[in-house]
């Protein structure tokens, strides 16, 4: 798998929107951009299932789910493209279904990757803390794990590292539950 790719120049969302559609997906670091590789079959097949589960608990709940690629603009530097969102109710309200995303979703995940585990685990995760969002996963279709994230003083903290046998429950949202192996039967 092609590692994650950066370029030189300090870039903003707005020089960003300008460049043509080619495909790829770019994120911004304090304006650094890191071009995402295409994620493998495996990775898509976790993607696809988690955001089955979150359509199903967002229509329960009111909320509203997505899977990449949706921009969460944290800054006019910062923008990141999480495989998985949600939003829920109250931040639904929030959004604007034709300017760019600038609300903090109330859940963002990320299924790993050899290529962006790093990222997923360092920028990323730090990033997405700065930017208020509420609880953050780490999904390794590899190993079979969910790791659900609370936002406690700023920082992430591990709440519940689930394995195949376990039920992953939300730290934050009242009523998201599944079994783990749910997420991972298609791979």
């Amino acid at each position: 798998m092609a590692l994650v790719g950066t370029t030189a120049s300090r870039v903003s969302y707005a020089d960003l929107a300008q460049w043509p559609d080619d495909g790829r997906r770019y994120e911004l670091y304090d304006g650094e951009v890191v071009v995402v590789p295409a994620p493998s079959l495996r990775h898509q097949r976790v993607v696809s299932s988690l955001g089955d589960t979150l359509r199903a608990f967002a229509r329960r709940s009111g909320g509203e789910a997505h899977a990449a690629p949706l921009d969460v603009v944290a800054s006019l530097f910062d923008v990141v493209q999480p495989d998985a969102v949600y939003f829920g109710p109250e931040t639904r309200r929030l959004l604007k279904a034709d300017e760019p995303n600038r609300v903090p979703p109330d859940l963002a995940i990320e299924v790993l990757s050899p290529s962006t585990e790093l990222i997923d685990r360092g920028r990323k995760m730090q990033l997405l803390a700065r930017f208020g969002v509420p609880e953050y996963w780490l999904v390794d279709p590899y190993e079979h794990t969910v790791e659900v994230y609370r936002l406690t003083d700023g920082a992430y903290q591990l709440t519940q590292r689930a394995v195949e046998g376990d039920v992953v429950h939300s730290a934050t949202l009242a009523g998201l539950e599944f079994p783990c192996a749910q997420i991972f039967a298609d791979i």
